[in-house]
């Protein structure tokens, strides 16, 4: 019973904050100087030395053509037999490069993706649930690659949001995603692990628009 009175007390309040809202406080501070003054290094050499200080694998395509070149090579080294990609584009890629796609996300070796933006002052993949791949592919898969283009990058996660806006109007993704390198965490006993909420290596492919 008391459970029930204080829960209906807190509703009350909250009914009654609705009914007479407050002004926002410095409102005049929203719009005002960025707190973080761009850099004066190009935002393609940023985003790459921000995203390789952060445990990502970083490679620069000058066209198409580069990319599948690259792309070749990274599978040969690496010995993947399962790759999973549901993009159209980068689909495409692979059945030129004569390489089978997985159907099973849950027990495949990498997933490839695209991604919204890249943010250069953070390192930082912008990706949505808008996105063909949705909101598990850039995540479930030990190992994933992104494939951006350089018309995709921003400085700073501000400029992220307000394109993500005028992209998708009054109408955004369910689901905004911003990683920044492999999944870690320093929850267990304050040691620094990778791969436990997400993929375990990050590769991110950018080419020349």
């Amino acid at each position: 019973m008391a459970t029930s009175i204080a829960k209906e007390n807190i509703l009350r309040k909250i009914r009654q904050a609705l009914r007479n809202p407050v002004p926002l406080p410095f409102s005049e501070t929203e719009h005002g100087a960025p707190i973080f003054i761009k850099s004066p290094e190009e935002d393609l050499v940023l985003f790459a030395e921000t995203f390789n200080k952060l445990q990502g694998n970083f490679s620069y395509c000058t066209n198409i053509e580069d990319l599948k070149n690259q792309l070749a090579q990274l599978f040969i080294q690496r010995a993947w037999s399962s790759i999973y990609c549901i993009e159209n584009p980068y689909l495409q890629i692979l059945q030129e490069l004569k390489i089978q796609t997985a159907t099973d996300l849950s027990s495949c070796d990498v997933s490839i993706t695209g991604c919204e933006y890249l943010v250069a002052r953070t390192g930082t993949i912008v990706m949505s649930s808008a996105q063909s791949s949705g909101r598990t592919t850039s995540v479930y898969a030990p190992i994933h690659i992104c494939i951006a283009f350089t018309n995709q990058l921003v400085y700073d996660l501000k400029d992220s949001l307000s394109n993500l806006k005028g992209k998708y109007e009054r109408c955004l993704p369910s689901m905004i995603t911003f990683a920044s390198g492999p999944s870690r965490t320093a929850d267990i006993e304050k040691t620094l692990v990778t791969g436990v909420h997400g993929p375990k290596e990050v590769f991110c492919f950018l080419i020349e628009s």
